[in-house]
């Protein structure tokens, strides 16, 4: 036996169980490595109202504590808001529940010619097995609802936590990363921690602008075709369709236009028609308005960042991807040397005129040579 075997074997054993404790170590650690991503992206967020209270003089802990005082009192005040107003319109759901069963199996027998009636719908679903069986799962379940929920509240609480750090201490933590690197890394580094900040911000601020004005639109509509529950579903329509990029508008539709569809069948057209005008309204002019100096990706490029996201960290993945791509695509873009395109129609999905007429020439006298022999 060669004397380098016995060590080559325990080097390729060692190195392979450290890989395999790395590996099992990344697995346990996933969940707080991405709360801790996530914190990361929401202090870059929060970072341009903190620098501007500290360059006043302010301590940087103090005027973090009050940006996310600020954002959890809106952020409370915006829940409890939305709350009542979903319990009571709930409430006047469940009221006027029977009026909608009795329009609904009118329209069915209408339409069908069946003989239906409420009291017959309403003994087949009491007495019905599925609503049986749903009702015992969802008393089991309590438990894993309220474990759910504490584990959720647990990890808002270690968000907020490390976002808190990375915002108060972020001088600290820029000194004590560049301490480790050249003078020429260090510039790069902050540069990209600039971009970083501007991006995110920019993103997180254009998308609240563009929510509440789409809220507005949806809500005005809602109005003026008497859809029940239209503040709530105008702050659903505003949330899902900007923080859901290219398809959100589309999903956050669909919940209106059936609640319109219960008023009239002709008022969810007149949903789906607005849905569809309004975004693109919003991609041709409103977003790149709002978004031209803050987070300017093409939407292919947007929609395939979101995908990605997804696929590799769930909801958080989806919403850092944009941000994350930009400051990647702005902080690539200082080092790609770029050149001026010339003035060539073929630029513009345009063949030359004098070029194209010489190839159908050139085709025409080919086709003429070919057919020549056979005469």
């Amino acid at each position: 036996m060669p004397r380098w075997l016995p060590r080559a074997l325990v080097l390729a054993f060692a190195l392979y169980s450290c890989f395999l404790l790395g590996s099992w170590a990344f697995h346990q650690l996933v969940g707080l490595l991405v709360n801790i991503l996530l914190a990361f992206f929401l202090a870059l967020a929060i970072e341009p109202a903190v620098g501007r209270m500290a360059a006043r003089g302010m301590r940087r802990g103090l005027a973090t504590f009050l940006v996310f005082l600020a954002v959890l009192v809106f952020s409370v005040g915006f829940v409890v808001l939305l709350g009542s107003m979903l319990a009571g319109q709930i409430v006047d759901m469940v009221e006027n529940f029977p009026k909608y069963l009795d329009s609904l199996i009118k329209w069915i027998n209408d339409s069908f010619h069946t003989d239906l009636s409420r009291v017959e719908v309403q003994d087949s679903l009491l007495k019905s097995d599925w609503l049986q069986r749903y009702v015992q799962n969802s008393a089991s379940g309590v438990l894993d609802v309220s474990a759910t929920v504490l584990g959720g509240l647990f990890r808002l609480l270690t968000i907020f936590l490390f976002s808190f750090y990375f915002a108060a201490d972020g001088p600290r933590l820029r000194r004590a990363l560049c301490s480790v690197l050249p003078p020429a890394r260090q510039a790069e580094v902050l540069r990209a921690w600039e971009i970083a900040v501007d991006k995110t911000g920019g993103y997180l601020y254009s998308r609240g602008l563009m929510a509440l004005i789409s809220g507005a639109a949806h809500f005005v509509l809602f109005e003026i075709l008497d859809v029940p529950y239209a503040p709530a579903l105008a702050v659903w329509v505003g949330l899902v369709s900007q923080f859901i990029p290219t398809i959100g508008t589309y999903l956050a539709g669909a919940l209106p236009m059936l609640i319109a569809f219960t008023v009239n069948p002709w008022y969810a057209v007149w949903v789906l028609g607005f849905v569809v005008v309004y975004q693109q309204f919003e991609n041709y002019i409103l977003q790149p308005k709002l978004t031209s100096k803050t987070v300017d990706i093409h939407p292919a490029v947007a929609f395939g960042s979101v995908i990605a996201g997804t696929a590799l960290l769930g909801v958080v993945g989806a919403l850092i991807a944009i941000p994350a791509v930009a400051t990647l695509q702005a902080f690539l873009g200082a080092y790609v040397k770029r050149y001026d395109v010339t003035d060539d129609p073929r630029v513009h999905g345009h063949r030359r005129y004098g070029e194209a007429v010489v190839a159908r020439l050139q085709k025409a006298l080919h086709h003429k040579k070919e057919s020549a022999p056979e005469d």
